[in-house]
């Protein structure tokens, strides 16, 4: 296992293969760096170095009773890719991973970020709020906090069904994708997803957004049920330097079920 200790003493676990131009990639909640094979794979044989980490919290890194928000999420990157000494490097994350893009980016990339792509991200911001009123009910993320905090295994069994579009109409499970979601929801640590469920709700990434330079590519699904399609045209307005790919009836879940057609889009983005 590679591992790196990061200033608050938190071993942060990460995967580190191939050589060439480095592609980072940031998993969604409650996952880990598992969760990116398909491009894991596809990139490294494309040439490309590919680095993934598990969040604090999630997978094989430490399971710390501190430090589960986006300000520290992105700390972390931050020692992660200075210990690697990574430049002219690829940010890609998922869902809550492209909110810890933005803001790593925006607060210590300078330099050494050349491009980034945010997937199902939760930028700019999903909670409903007075200056977000068509964002999602605190309500929801309650009923998020007490299933992850009280029921979690049966909680994350159920969970990949709308994440993936199975309760759609001519879908169908894949259980072999359904088991190896909940394998990595239940390595990580329950209060790490419990109260990152405030971080990938509450963090506004307004600011980060407006303050990047760089190319970065939105990629969302028009059915994404975990993360309002909404949120992708709000954030490509705000970037300086964004263009936003959308997919019809494509889910939260995308860059699994449809590794083909995401794959393609972001190597394209790059090259």
């Amino acid at each position: 296992m590679s591992t790196f200790t990061v200033k608050d003493g938190t071993q942060i676990y990460y995967k580190d293969w191939g050589t060439g131009q480095p592609i980072v990639f940031h998993h969604g909640w409650p996952l880990s760096s598992d969760d990116w094979d398909a491009q894991m794979m596809f990139f490294l044989q494309k040439g490309y170095r590919v680095i993934a980490h598990d969040r604090r919290g999630h997978g094989r890194s430490g399971q710390a009773s501190e430090g589960n928000n986006m300000e520290t999420y992105a700390s972390d990157i931050a020692e992660l890719t200075e210990a690697l000494d990574l430049k002219d490097a690829i940010h890609v994350g998922h869902s809550t991973g492209g909110g810890e893009v933005i803001r790593y980016a925006a607060k210590y990339g300078k330099g050494r970020v050349a491009k980034a792509v945010i997937i199902s991200a939760v930028t700019p911001i999903m909670i409903q709020n007075e200056s977000n009123p068509e964002g999602v009910p605190l309500s929801v993320f309650d009923e998020i906090r007490k299933g992850t905090g009280f029921n979690r295994a049966q909680y994350f069994y159920d969970f990949p069904i709308p994440f993936y579009g199975w309760n759609r109409d001519e879908q169908t499970v894949q259980e072999g994708i359904k088991q190896n979601w909940w394998r990595q929801g239940m390595m990580g640590s329950v209060l790490s997803h419990y109260e990152g469920i405030k971080a990938f709700s509450e963090s506004d990434f307004t600011e980060d957004l407006k303050s990047l330079d760089i190319p970065v590519l939105v990629l969302h699904g028009e059915d994404d049920q975990i993360v309002p399609y909404a949120q992708a045209p709000r954030a490509a307005k705000l970037l300086k330097n964004g263009k936003l790919i959308s997919y019809p009836g494509f889910p939260h879940g995308m860059p699994t079920t449809e590794a083909e057609t995401i794959n393609n889009d972001i190597l394209d983005f790059i090259k």
